[in-house]
């Protein structure tokens, strides 16, 4: 729970002669505290939550994009009063609802639109007159936005870390997400991105932008730096368009490297099923045409008519053996052996299974340590 001194910037109001008030917190406050019981609500338009907001929002929006829009241009091409009685009129048609859905949370609100401004006063505002408790974060998402890069600069991540490596199509992710749902910690990069961190890795995906990421990116290692190790998968400095920060990118090279090994024909069934090329054809496609030049001409033109045909397994074993093997090899020779424990298996299963014991005996030795 928050403690009454942070309340230090209280905004009082009369109804019926009680006093009432919404509380305004900044943002290192709040997130100092204990706010299990909190429920964090962006009060700013759809198109404004998407792109970026606090990790866990709702989002119950005071204008929708259109109606943004719209009082934005009154704003500037007419007045600011014209824009605020614009503002309250739409806001005023719609409180029915919005005052419903806040009283459907479960939790006490705490409520930000970008800045701080007229959007997130007007809600903790009507939201007061009826009777519903709220804190309203001082500066908005755009304060809480400094504090993550804040934190991305000066972040330390503060467990040891274990890396699972290995070619493509070794299931590396799959296997990360199976140690989750046991209890293991896991950073789930890729699944932050959502992206599979190759030319092909948005096949399917929907992935986020820079903002978005970063803010899921502090909040996990956050929540990791109490255990006593980490495991995740070993990535590149871009996954698509994100980039990951140093801090993240020199534990990558201080861990320990666990690599897979699987049967080609176990590593192309799999990016089969995870990828369903058969349902995504011209944008698998595409990005062969961006790595093309990188391979051997003869081996480009055979996958380009493989292609044609959509014939995918081929295309997938000339891909893994003749462009993702070969860099791979070259990666895993940066790592000294004390650095690597080499897991072979057959199956993604088998690797799954050998991955959890290897950890499971670590989980002993870096307690003790």
């Amino acid at each position: 729970m928050l403690a009454f001194s942070y309340f230090d910037h209280n905004r009082i109001m009369i109804r019926r002669g009680e006093v009432l008030m919404y509380k305004d917190v900044s943002i290192d406050e709040l997130l100092m505290a204990d706010h299990g019981d909190f429920v964090f609500v962006d009060v700013r338009s759809p198109s404004e939550y998407n792109e970026m907001t606090i990790p866990g929002s709702y989002n119950i929006p005071v204008f929708d994009d259109e109606e943004r829009a719209e009082v934005g241009t009154l704003y500037k091409q007419v007045s600011k009063e014209v824009a605020t009685d614009r503002g309250l009129e739409l806001f005023s048609a719609k409180l029915p609802r919005f005052v419903k859905q806040f009283r459907e949370l479960d939790g006490k609100p705490v409520v930000f639109c970008w800045r701080g401004g007229m959007r997130s006063k007007a809600a903790a505002t009507f939201l007061d007159l009826m009777g519903i408790s709220t804190i309203r974060i001082k500066g908005g998402v755009r304060a809480y936005r400094k504090w993550v890069m804040s934190q991305i600069e000066t972040l330390e991540m503060k467990p040891k870390a274990f890396v699972l490596n290995g070619g493509t199509g070794t299931g590396k992710t799959a296997i990360l997400h199976e140690l989750k749902k046991q209890g293991f910690p896991v950073l789930d990069i890729e699944g932050m991105a959502n992206h599979r961190g190759s030319v092909f890795g948005a096949i399917g995906q929907h992935p986020i932008n820079q903002k978005t990421f970063d803010s899921l990116l502090v909040n996990e290692v956050n929540q990791l730096n109490s255990s006593p190790y980490v495991l995740f998968e070993a990535e590149s400095k871009r996954i698509g368009k994100v980039l990951l920060p140093s801090f993240l990118m020199n534990k990558k090279e201080q861990a320990i490297h666990i690599f897979i090994e699987l049967p080609i024909a176990e590593r192309v069934s799999h990016i089969m099923e995870e990828y369903r090329l058969h349902e995504h054809h011209e944008e698998f496609v595409e990005g062969f045409r961006q790595i093309k030049r990188r391979i051997h001409s003869p081996i480009a033109n055979k996958i380009e008519e493989e292609l044609k045909v959509k014939n995918y397994h081929m295309v997938l074993e000339y891909l893994l053996q003749y462009y993702y093997d070969p860099r791979y090899i070259h990666t895993a020779e940066k790592y000294g052996e004390d650095q690597k424990i080499i897991l072979k298996a057959n199956t993604i299963e088998e690797a799954a299974k050998a991955v959890r014991n290897f950890m499971t005996s670590q989980q002993t030795q870096v307690g003790n340590s």
